[in-house]
């Protein structure tokens, strides 16, 4: 697995211009499955992002989680993070999983998230989406299961 993870002011998630997903303050996901992750891989970055700190204690230091501050998470399914761009000038999505896979990986990976007691917010898998965000920060980070 793969998950973009963006600190965000506000965000919000569009399909056919009708908002499916809003949140204030925490973190954007855009989360990318591979073939052989596993309900594992989803815990792993689940527990991750949760406890990641990168949101800044009374002192400015980046010394706390998404837990403690109390966030939100707008998690977006994103294929086109396994995309490899290493030859020609078309990205190969060989290495995404087949939807089905990959539909089961991302709903574990939101329970996981729920499951730490976080509020979860999604936009539609496999549909087009237009995703809108203020980074804070700006904060951005890639985290990988493997």
């Amino acid at each position: 697995m793969r998950v973009v993870v963006q600190r965000s002011k506000e965000a919000n998630v569009k399909v056919n211009g009708d908002i499916v997903g809003s949140i204030t303050k925490g973190f954007v996901l855009l989360v990318g499955v591979t073939h052989d992750d596993k309900d594992e891989d989803a815990a792993f970055l689940a527990d991750k992002i949760a406890n990641l700190r990168v949101f800044e204690d009374d002192n400015g230091k980046m010394n706390l989680s998404i837990l403690d501050k109390g966030g939100e998470i707008l998690s977006v399914s994103q294929f086109t993070l396994y995309g490899d761009c290493r030859k020609g000038r078309r990205p190969n999505f060989m290495e995404a999983a087949k939807p089905d896979h990959a539909l089961k990986i991302y709903e574990a990976f939101n329970s996981f998230l729920e499951e730490k007691g976080l509020k979860v917010e999604t936009g539609k898998f496999g549909a087009m989406m237009d995703v809108q965000l203020i980074n804070d920060g700006p904060v951005t980070l890639i985290l990988e299961s493997k």
